[in-house]
């Protein structure tokens, strides 16, 4: 055995020990090292088993380590990675194709990371501000929503209200203005005559699982409709099956003028992400304006056809739906003095705590400790989104570690 061999962690608190040494501290992950994982199972460095009640943010739905996706991403790494978008390449317009068939759009734009899709449709709606709605130069705005999380950028980070992802970034890009979630009337009242675009989740993920009214955005959507205003819903998790639809807007009824998604258009398996749209909106993109070195390569493109066909095909959206009910109904029947309440749709759960048991994080702890990896959000709420390929008697062998943590001593 070599020196450098022999220096090789084995031990959880070796693999801890090192990435404290050596890593920026921007993350505090649950101590648990894994190694493997394979649908909704994932295990550790020392062998424990794991239920994945995270699914990477959404980014797993088709469960770790998909076959048919590893199969495909492995195919085409082999046949050719990347061809940046200087040239075309065979996968790209199939993914377009197929992307806009399923999701009724125009175009497409093809991306890498969540906040890049979102940095992208906030460029997009700006230039169609000045040259298609004639806004004065460099007066657009943007509505957003308190508590929304769409990225980490400059420019994202910007406009959120939680004042640590804002903290020590400034100066911030103008041109957005926040109001409270789920409120139309707000929406109305916010919109002038510089207004050129709407940016919501369709239920806010990482400010706890926020579920808004029935009738919220049919009327956002009307009320964008009436004022030359652009929607764009931000299906970063909410899309992609999680929720029991494919996009979360189609439970009320609605088609956004944008939709950003991404996470799972990969099945967890490479950074893809796509800015959906009319050609309204996308159209006002000439070669030049934008682009990305990674973004539509044909690895993605081929990573991300596989994903989505895995999700139709395998019934992955009808189970996240009667699971997802079946879940939240488990949930509500555990009866904890510690729950206030249990929200969400399909496999996107979220379970609200009173406010003076000290948080989330410590029933996160005592969950990972009985084989059931979540994390807190928003403090002190436990988000539940495991991957869409679980079975009910997954969910009853959950539920008996879940009952337990959530009656224990504290």
């Amino acid at each position: 055995m070599t020196e450098q061999e022999s220096g090789i962690p084995k031990t959880t608190e070796q693999f801890i020990a090192l990435e404290n040494e050596y890593g920026a501290r921007n993350y505090k992950p649950l101590d648990v090292v894994l190694t493997r994982g394979e649908g909704i199972w994932v295990w550790d460095v020392e062998g424990k088993k794991y239920m994945d009640c995270l699914a990477s943010y959404s980014a797993v739905n088709q469960g770790h380590c998909h076959p048919r996706i590893v199969e495909a991403m492995i195919g085409q790494a082999r046949k050719l990675a990347i061809t940046s978008r200087a040239f075309r390449n065979e996968q790209l317009g199939l993914l377009y194709k197929e992307l806009c068939e399923m999701t009724d759009s125009h175009m497409v734009l093809p991306m890498n990371s969540g906040a890049e899709a979102v940095e992208s449709a906030i460029k997009a709606v700006r230039k169609w501000g000045y040259y298609e709605k004639k806004v004065p130069y460099g007066k657009a705005e943007i509505i957003v929503c308190d508590n929304n999380f769409h990225g980490r950028t400059v420019t994202i980070v910007g406009f959120n209200s939680e004042e640590q992802y804002r903290d020590g970034y400034a100066p911030f890009s103008p041109g957005f203005k926040s109001i409270p979630f789920g409120d139309a009337d707000a929406l109305e009242k916010a919109i002038n005559s510089n207004t050129v675009a709407f940016l919501v989740e369709p239920i806010q993920g990482e400010s706890g699982i926020n579920v808004p009214p029935d009738d919220y955005l049919k009327k956002a959507r009307k009320i964008c409709d009436d004022n030359n205003v652009i929607l764009i819903t931000d299906e970063i998790q909410t899309g992609l099956g999680r929720t029991g639809k494919l996009l979360c807007e189609e439970h009320y009824g609605i088609q956004a003028d944008v939709t950003v998604i991404g996470k799972a258009l990969s099945g967890g398996m490479y950074p893809v992400s796509a800015v959906l749209s009319n050609k309204e909106v996308l159209s006002v993109f000439h070669p030049g304006d934008h682009g990305s070195t990674f973004g539509g390569n044909p690895l993605a493109s081929i990573v991300a056809r596989t994903a989505l066909k895995v999700l139709v095909e395998e019934g992955m959206i009808e189970n996240s739906a009667k699971l997802g009910s079946y879940f939240a109904e488990q949930l509500k029947a555990v009866n904890s003095p510690y729950v206030k309440e249990i929200r969400g749709k399909g496999l996107m759960l979220g379970v609200e705590l009173f406010n003076d048991l000290g948080g989330a994080r410590q029933f996160c702890e005592a969950l990972k400790d009985e084989g059931i990896l979540c994390k807190e959000t928003h403090d002190n709420v436990i988000r539940f989104a495991p991957p869409l390929v679980i079975r009910k008697n997954d969910i009853d062998w959950a539920m008996e570690k879940i009952d337990k943590v959530l009656h224990m001593d504290i």
